[in-house]
């Protein structure tokens, strides 16, 4: 990033880029451990989307069960995408889809305890995984790196909403 910022520099001198500089090691840190990340999920049978969703609910507490617009608005994703993901998971025995127990109307979706197991299981490979790279960086390190990425993402956040 430094000989990408300096060739820069040569170039347009009167552009600053430190952005490229925090922003630019962002994207490439997460193009570098993604391979590795879906690697792991894969080797459970999983996809990341697939995780996503068992883990959401996994880590939602028991009974391990959300509605589905509980599920699509944690995960950020649309209607239909969630739709796709659950059927997949279903017909895998992860997770089961039943009515409501308070409404009957509306639906509800919980782990089996296969997806109890699996979702744990990847969890635990997963953070495995990843602490494996930041073994460079001491605890104190660790913790400043955790609180200016969530103060950056903080306020990237509250920019995007209407």
């Amino acid at each position: 990033m430094h000989r990408l910022r300096g060739q820069w520099a040569d170039e347009l001198p009167d552009l600053d880029t430190e952005p490229m500089a925090i922003l630019g090691r962002a994207y490439r840190l997460s193009n570098l451990v993604r391979p590795s990340i879906e690697a792991t999920f894969a080797s459970f049978g999983l996809d990341r989307g697939e995780f996503d969703v068992i883990a959401t609910l996994r880590r939602s507490g028991a009974p391990y069960k959300l509605t589905p617009t509980e599920l699509y608005t944690s995960l950020m994703i649309s209607s239909g995408g969630l739709t796709h993901r659950l059927d997949r998971l279903q017909k895998s025995g992860l997770i089961l889809r039943e009515r409501s127990a308070i409404d009957g109307r509306s639906m509800v979706v919980g782990l089996t305890d296969e997806g109890i197991r699996l979702a744990e299981a990847a969890f635990r490979a997963d953070m495995g995984s990843e602490a494996s790279y930041l073994t460079d960086l001491n605890a104190q390190e660790r913790h400043d790196l955790a609180a200016l990425l969530r103060k950056l993402l903080g306020s990237l956040e509250r920019r995007d909403k209407p």
